[in-house]
């Protein structure tokens, strides 16, 4: 078998070109090998952008799913090399590749989660016939969503390099992941916290967002989960990340947290973190887990 299956596959593009539009019919969806993709609608003349694909990044997987036509169009916006695929090679894709698997499976999850709140919302609106045309198109699941306004900043804080021995964890945060060399903090403030890297797809951003200072792509968009309890923390990957986690060296098995203490260096994919705890008030001590402990995602 050759090291790459997907080679015959790869179409490049260049800046300017267009992939698709909007209502075109087809039966391809893609996956960003480099460069990058703008997907947008068009209004009056006017392009409304609503998310940028990077490395790692597909769209258009509806046409291969449903075989619907393109409810957004998308052009090339950075030299690209696009990795096209049909309902031929759709299985082998998945099997290849279980992180934009189980990628697909979130954002259709988002998506349909989405369209009941609205179609809720229509309905609480009065009868059937007095919905809007405005309403109806709302309900789209192939539009990528926008990150929760409520999501607290997360993609850590620049400071000027320090020694661990000097960083000191702010009052009322768990803890710190600092960036190797002290750079960056990370904040820990929940006790379920998701590292990982913005997601376009589908539209949503982890609680301590590596985007920035992952240069080479190597973290996961859901890539490891950090659990506080009591003063105790875990660290476990998450199903589908590519590229490993490891502490002090050791990689993790996905999905089982393993213990991590004040010092410890954290590897994701090509991303060196070191932890660092914060105070434990003595009334946290010991205190059972809070619900967002055992949160599934």
């Amino acid at each position: 078998m050759p090291s790459d299956p997907f080679k015959d596959l790869t179409t490049s593009r260049k800046k300017g070109a267009t992939v698709f539009l909007e209502g075109d019919l087809g039966s391809e969806m893609y996956i960003v090998q480099s460069g990058a993709v703008r997907i947008f609608r068009e209004l009056n003349g006017v392009k409304q952008e609503l998310a940028v694909m990077e490395k790692g990044d597909f769209f258009g997987e509806l046409s291969v799913l449903e075989g619907l036509p393109r409810t957004t169009s998308a052009e090339v916006i950075q030299d690209a090399d696009l990795l096209e695929i049909n309902t031929t090679t759709f299985d082998k894709m998945i099997r290849a590749n279980i992180e934009i698997a189980v990628r697909m499976l979130r954002k259709l999850s988002t998506r349909l989660q989405e369209a009941n709140r609205k179609l809720e919302a229509v309905s609480r609106g009065g009868p059937a016939g007095k919905r809007s045309k405005a309403d109806v198109e709302a309900v789209d699941i192939d539009r990528p969503a926008d990150a929760s306004p409520d999501a607290p900043p997360s993609i850590g804080v620049a400071t000027p390099p320090k020694p661990l021995s000097e960083i000191e964890v702010p009052p009322g945060v768990l803890g710190l992941l600092i960036l190797d060399g002290g750079s960056r903090q990370f904040p820990i403030l929940t006790e379920a916290a998701v590292i990982g890297r913005y997601d376009p797809v589908t539209g949503t951003r982890p609680e301590i967002d590596l985007t920035q200072v992952d240069i080479h792509r190597s973290v996961s968009r859901r890539h490891a989960r950090i659990l506080a309890e009591g003063g105790t923390f875990r660290l476990a990957e998450e199903v589908g990340a590519l590229n490993g986690t490891s502490i002090n060296g050791q990689r993790l098995t996905p999905g089982q947290p393993k213990p991590i203490v004040n010092g410890d260096r954290l590897g994701l994919g090509m991303v060196s973190l070191v932890f660092k705890a914060g105070e434990v008030r003595a009334s946290e001590k010991g205190a059972p887990a809070r619900s967002s402990t055992s949160r599934r995602g």
